[in-house]
């Protein structure tokens, strides 16, 4: 489809900005509802239920009632598996109207909420559907007269908050594993991006899961993210955000019954180029896609550029000279790249970090400017520093837009130290064609993943998570199981004079 298939589409969608709970749309307690603009051009998408402690209350008990029956941690692994594969295919099969709800709710490109959103997140629900029949328990090493049976089971409910860069797929990575664990959930989406998660809770019910085990609550975070969090029965919660809100949820944990938290927080991540890599162009364009995908909005973006002093010239000539074909454009167009920021809120925030920038003494090489200003939409030029210090603030915070920064250096170990000068350490990333240093400086590197001399490799079957205050616990993989089960160790005592 083109762009005008798209408009036209957009322009006929009807928007259910009800929860779901047990397995059907319903209103608030208190009624209350709040508006969802779109970032492309500022139009009314809608109404969303405003949820309170009150709904996620109900979406708890909801909850546990559908954990304690057995509806779905009693099925046999099997079943759960083939109930978690028809809800990826649902996922495939609802592809268009799933994207064009993404790229209104938070900007990104049509392309890439059809071509990777959609995707990723049925390729996730389906293959922890597939995993959960070949995870075994243990039996222990003990002595002939006694069994030790080491079961991993369910936790009972999780509650899972997620944002608004990646809605479908910071969901389905926490949903695949502790759906097919036999776990029930709650899901609080972003107030700013909350329309695919609602959809998302009904093609689960179509595929079978039964009603109770899915349900989705939005609301703001301070309302219905603080209900979940601090909810006594709720046994975990699975969240990813800022570290700020981190914070509070380790907080609410402690306040109410000590459930477990596990975060996935933000980063600030280093892209070190070293002089033996021989394709500096690759590393320049590499960078220039990774940060600029998205808008920038990725906790992984690697914002900030380490760069050795005698191929920094080149390197910044090359970064700048990929900026144009960056250009925020309508995300509603196949061929656009670069869409909106999620609201004026964010864009607000981008534009302040650029002006530090600036008055802190960093060289702005390109960009730097709100763009499309008369859509009506929140755009911000792909924007480029150079010159910065790694005490700066655009070297130092999370920005969350499309904002690069190069820091020029001269050792190798003062590339490592200015790497791990950071209160972040999700990813990096190592650019030399010398092994020993690759893999020296890899094993330096204080971050949850390291990437030598490429950027973007991803797949679910590799654990995603940071250290410091990047969170913990991981994402994906079979590790992701750890985060939404309890191992329990059973002890039988084998009686040799019995018959």
């Amino acid at each position: 489809m083109g762009a005008a298939d798209w408009a036209a589409r957009a322009a006929a969608i009807a928007v259910d900005g009800r929860a779901v709970i047990d397995g059907q749309r319903v209103e608030a307690r208190d009624g209350q509802r709040f508006d969802k603009h779109s970032p492309i051009d500022g139009r009314l998408l809608g109404s969303v239920v405003r949820g309170q402690a009150a709904d996620i209350d109900a979406a708890v008990r909801s909850a546990r009632s559908a954990f304690a029956d057995g509806r779905w941690a009693g099925k046999a692994p099997a079943v759960r598996k083939k109930i978690l594969q028809r809800f990826a295919e649902k996922i495939l099969s609802a592809r268009d109207e799933l994207a064009l709800l993404e790229t209104l709710d938070m900007g990104k490109p049509i392309q890439y909420a059809l071509g990777v959103d959609v995707p990723s997140t049925a390729r996730t629900i389906a293959w922890y559907a597939e995993a959960v029949d070949k995870i075994y328990d243990e039996i222990a090493p003990t002595a002939s007269n006694s069994l030790a049976m080491i079961t991993r089971e369910p936790m009972g409910v999780i509650g899972v908050i997620v944002p608004w860069n990646y809605p479908m797929i910071m969901a389905a990575w926490k949903l695949g594993p502790a759906l097919a664990a036999g776990n029930s959930v709650v899901l609080k989406p972003s107030e700013k991006s909350p329309l695919t998660a609602l959809r998302l809770a009904e093609l689960a019910v179509e595929a079978g899961l039964p009603p109770g085990v899915f349900n989705v609550v939005p609301g703001y975070g301070h309302e219905a993210g603080e209900a979940l969090a601090l909810h006594m029965d709720v046994d975990a919660i699975g969240f990813t955000g800022s570290t700020r809100t981190g914070r509070r949820m380790l907080e609410y944990a402690g306040r109410s019954n000590l459930k477990r938290v596990y975060n996935e927080l933000g980063g600030k991540s280093a892209f070190l180029v070293f002089p033996d890599f021989g394709d500096v162009e690759r590393a320049a364009k590499t960078v220039a896609g990774s940060m600029f995908f998205n808008q920038g909005e990725s906790c992984n973006a690697p914002s900030r550029v380490l760069v050795h002093a005698s191929i920094a010239d080149r390197f910044v000539e090359i970064v700048a000279g990929e900026v144009p074909q960056y250009a925020p454009a309508d995300p509603l167009d196949p061929a656009t790249v670069m869409g909106a920021l999620v609201d004026a809120t964010q864009m607000k925030t981008v534009l302040g970090f650029i002006a530090a920038g600036r008055d802190e003494g960093a060289r702005l090489v390109a960009g730097g400017h709100q763009a499309r200003t008369e859509t009506g939409g929140c755009y911000v030029e792909p924007t480029v520093f150079d010159g910065v210090l790694n005490g700066m603030t655009i070297a130092r915070e999370e920005i969350f837009g499309p904002v690069l920064s190069i820091i020029r250096f001269e050792t190798e170990a003062e590339a490592v130290a200015l790497a791990n000068a950071s209160a972040y350490g999700l990813q990096a990333s190592v650019w030399s064609d010398n092994v020993n240093r690759a893999h020296r400086v890899a094993r330096a590197l204080k971050a949850g993943t390291v990437h030598v001399n490429q950027y973007d490799e991803d797949d679910i079957t590799v654990p995603f998570g940071g250290f410091k205050q990047s969170g913990n616990g991981r994402d994906k993989s079979l590790h992701a199981f750890d985060k939404y089960t309890e191992l329990k160790t059973t002890w039988l005592r084998i009686d040799a004079d019995k018959p």
